[in-house]
């Protein structure tokens, strides 16, 4: 059986603040939805915060947090639960989504495109105003309470034909749209998280920004904030900049000979 299986749906209740910094009025919005019982879709590139914002919502309405990341293995019945044979008994184990709606968690789908497309017949009713789970193997059908909420996530610049969020789905959400942060916000981040010194988390975001602009031009992904935080934390420990920077970006974005030599060179001319 592929994960993630159902003896994995452990609820995270975060009982200290997150560090997230808020541009847009999303924290805001995100409440207004819960209040609502509105699903919430979150789009933006990989490391631009999405996942550290469900965390920081999660604690700021302290409701515990089922976090799911999708892949395409995962199946409908990863999500709702299985039944698993003992050596004495058979026994029900509840997926992620079914324990999220037990408890009322804010259930979140990490990269939903990446799951299989069955996964739309259980994520469906539980994304319009039924807010029902039907656990077909049990002939149960589970009402979400009110503190219950439904979150997912992707990333447009990897959408394709094959991997798109259909308009079934897509319109039973509310959207909030993430980027990384602008370039002072985004140092003071990197900063705060890294320990590094304001200097050079400026720095490792105008290397980023270089990389941001070959996006399609040889590159997927630029740098994301993920990156710059990594890259900061090896230079706090000591690693030279240069080295870091190439470890933590350059051969973290591509493995292309050429690029990588490209990116070296961006990381050669800013540090």
């Amino acid at each position: 059986m592929n994960a993630p299986r159902a003896a994995e749906a452990t609820a995270l209740m975060v009982s200290e603040e997150p560090y997230y910094r808020a541009v847009r009025g999303e924290a805001e919005l995100f409440e207004a939805a819960h209040r609502n019982r509105v699903p919430v879709l979150l789009k933006g590139p990989t490391g631009c915060g999405k996942t550290r914002f469900m965390e920081y919502m999660a604690w700021r309405l302290g409701r515990p947090l089922v976090t799911v990341a999708c892949h395409d293995d995962l199946t409908a019945a990863d999500l709702v639960g299985r039944y698993l044979v003992t050596a004495d008994e058979t026994v029900w184990l509840d997926g992620p989504m079914t324990h999220a709606v037990r408890i009322g968690a804010l259930l979140y789908l990490d990269e939903i495109v990446e799951a299989r497309k069955d996964t739309t017949v259980v994520i469906h009713p539980l994304a319009d105003d039924r807010r029902t789970l039907f656990i077909e193997k049990r002939g149960e059908v589970l009402h979400a309470p009110p503190e219950f909420m439904l979150a997912i996530s992707y990333n447009p610049g990897y959408q394709s034909v094959l991997k798109e969020l259909k308009q079934s789905t897509r319109q039973r959400f509310v959207a909030l749209d993430f980027d990384y942060p602008a370039a002072e916000l985004e140092a003071a981040i990197v900063a705060r998280e890294s320990g590094i010194d304001a200097a050079a988390a400026e720095r490792l975001v105008r290397l980023a920004h270089m990389t941001r602009n070959l996006k399609g031009n040889g590159l997927n992904e630029g740098a994301s904030t993920r990156l710059l935080v990594h890259a900061g934390k090896l230079i706090a420990q000591g690693v030279a900049p240069r080295a870091a920077c190439e470890g933590a970006i350059s051969q973290a974005l591509t493995d292309e000979r050429e690029m990588l030599a490209a990116l070296n060179e961006l990381v050669t001319s800013v540090f």
